[in-house]
């Protein structure tokens, strides 16, 4: 069968991919919960770069004919985005905590949107079940937001914990993979007449 055939090359070359991934993401699990700071910083880092190339493309666009309506928004949120990641990459750590402080101030506002949400709610969901993902949002939100210098390194901790849990479940899965398409090969000996 043409279908079972490009199924099996495509898991036999994906099941190494696989494995590889798990493998990464191990190792990032391990080296985030180790150095939970330093993964925070590096992530700070790597949100500077991006809101760089951001603010440059915003601003790379506001100059262009068809932006004539939003150019002043455009430069803007460039000129937004440059700061911020200046900020970004020659002071790592207090990004860190500023974005902490940030992601609990919109986890406790998303738990008063959910608590309210969950009382004018038609959906089949309980309420009690919505009602405490609220109350998980707005205690998060306010650890988050009360001690930020410790909510980075806890999300760099978790982040960590989810890298190591993910890389495991792709490993196993590569495996799996593996094992399967070996357990369905036979070999048959040169001469000998194939099994109906």
């Amino acid at each position: 069968m043409p279908g079972s055939t490009a199924v099996g090359d495509w898991l036999s070359v994906g099941w190494k991919m696989l494995v590889v991934r798990g493998a990464v993401g191990i190792v990032f699990g391990i080296l985030a919960i180790a150095w939970p700071l330093s993964t925070a910083i590096a992530l700070a880092l790597l949100w500077g770069f991006w809101a760089l190339m951001d603010g440059i493309g915003s601003l790379v666009q506001a100059f262009q004919p068809e932006a004539e309506g939003s150019r002043l928004w455009l430069v803007v949120m460039g000129v937004i985005a440059l700061v911020a990641a200046f900020f970004a990459i020659f002071s790592p750590a207090t990004t860190a905590v500023t974005l902490t402080w940030i992601l609990g101030i919109w986890l406790i506002v998303r738990g008063v949107f959910e608590a309210i949400g969950a009382f004018g709610s038609n959906l089949a969901t309980p309420r009690w079940l919505l009602l405490l993902s609220a109350a998980l949002s707005i205690l998060i939100g306010i650890l988050f937001a009360a001690n930020p210098g410790a909510g980075a390194v806890t999300i760099a901790t978790w982040l960590g914990i989810a890298a190591l849990a993910w890389g495991g479940v792709f490993v196993l899965g590569g495996l799996a993979v593996r094992r399967e398409l070996t357990g369905h090969t036979t070999v048959i000996p040169p001469g000998a007449a194939p099994q109906p």
